[in-house]
């Protein structure tokens, strides 16, 4: 594949790139500083849009522009199994909008939503989950650091000490932290804890969906990224059948946690579907001097998806007031699903266009 001819940039091509580079730069800074300062480079507006945004889509359709002139130019091949990595991509901008919810509105939704208060039976159960997955990967971490420590001593004498020193108080941290929730008669679970549940059901599942790669039920990465999009929707789903007794425009309830943890179990298992096997398609389908330039393209992608995730998550309040919870929620389960349908229903297509990368 790396025989495939070269296509060097003009200069025009140069100066698009340039001119999308700098835009963008700029308004990457700009953005957050525009929202905490009064000060706004892009003080504007075109047609309703507010000049940071107008700004934005002209750099945005100058990228696509720039793409689409550039992919047309490489040989028949190379050029459809670039289109196939865009179409990944372009599932990847709504996975990474509708998965960032978790650290805006699926955290409000915990906080102001949930019932986190845990007495007897339901807070001797917390507390035993929660000490294991606290205690088992410092206990890991520990052993590798102390086998680690036996080799590098001699040498780093100096920095083991530190490295120990730091890594002992963390141990008291978390002591400390678990003998008072065992000594506290009921615990209020913090909203800032069902982020822990994405690590902890990576580290559970990722053994289990490996092994399904490796059998010979390894489906097409349309497929896996199609179920993927799919197990995402579920977990929306989750919260939305969780959300359906909360009324038009509450501001507080007291929802059971546990539509909470299955969100977090069916996003994680979407993730495993769609998060490795994108990167390992663009290292497959494009030589290795475009490698870069495509894993350019793909996080584009990924932050794309997660301005928009900040974007829509940010209007929680707004939809919630003016329909309920419940609809915010299967706006996430309805997108999320029927991309996962119709990039499933596409495999034959982009089976073709991959030419045999599997």
């Amino acid at each position: 594949m790396d025989k495939a001819p070269l296509n060097p940039f003009s200069i025009f091509d140069l100066v698009i790139i340039a001119i999308v580079s700098i835009t963008g730069l700029v308004w990457v800074i700009n953005d957050p500083i525009s929202k905490i300062t009064s000060s706004k480079l892009f003080n504007f507006t075109v047609g309703g849009l507010s000049g940071s945004n107008f700004v934005v889509l002209i750099a945005l359709g100058l990228f696509i522009f720039i793409l689409v002139k550039r992919i047309s130019q490489y040989t028949p091949v190379l050029r459809d199994r670039m289109i196939a990595i865009i179409v990944l991509a372009f599932i990847t901008v709504f996975f990474w909008a509708s998965f960032e919810q978790a650290g805006g509105s699926m955290t409000i939704f915990a906080n102001d939503y949930t019932d986190r208060v845990l007495e007897g039976s339901g807070k001797i159960a917390f507390n035993i989950v929660n000490t294991l997955i606290t205690v088992a990967p410092m206990a890991i971490i520990s052993y590798v650091l102390i086998k680690l420590f036996g080799q590098t001593f001699k040498k780093y004498a100096l920095g083991n000490i530190i490295l120990a020193v730091g890594f002992l108080l963390i141990w008291g941290l978390v002591i400390y932290m678990l003998s008072q929730q065992y000594v506290e008669e009921k615990s209020e679970i913090p909203a800032t804890w069902f982020g822990i549940l994405n690590s902890l059901f990576i580290i559970s599942l990722a053994p289990l969906v490996s092994k399904i790669w490796e059998s010979k039920f390894n489906p097409p990465a349309t497929v896996k990224n199609g179920i993927g999009m799919i197990l995402l929707g579920i977990g929306f789903a989750a919260l939305a059948i969780g959300a359906s007794s909360i009324p038009q425009g509450a501001k507080v309830a007291q929802v059971s946690l546990i539509w909470l943890v299955f969100a977090y179990l069916f996003h994680t298992l979407g993730e495993l579907f769609i998060s490795p096997v994108g990167l390992s398609y663009l290292s497959k389908l494009v030589p290795g001097r475009m490698i870069g330039i495509m894993f350019g393209i793909w996080y584009l992608a990924i932050a794309i998806g997660n301005k928009l995730a900040g974007s829509i998550g940010g209007e929680i309040d707004k939809i919630t007031a003016k329909y309920d919870m419940q609809t915010f929620f299967l706006i996430f389960t309805f997108i999320p699903m029927a991309l996962g349908v119709l990039i499933i229903l596409l495999t034959p297509v982009l089976k073709k266009l991959m030419h045999g990368v599997r």
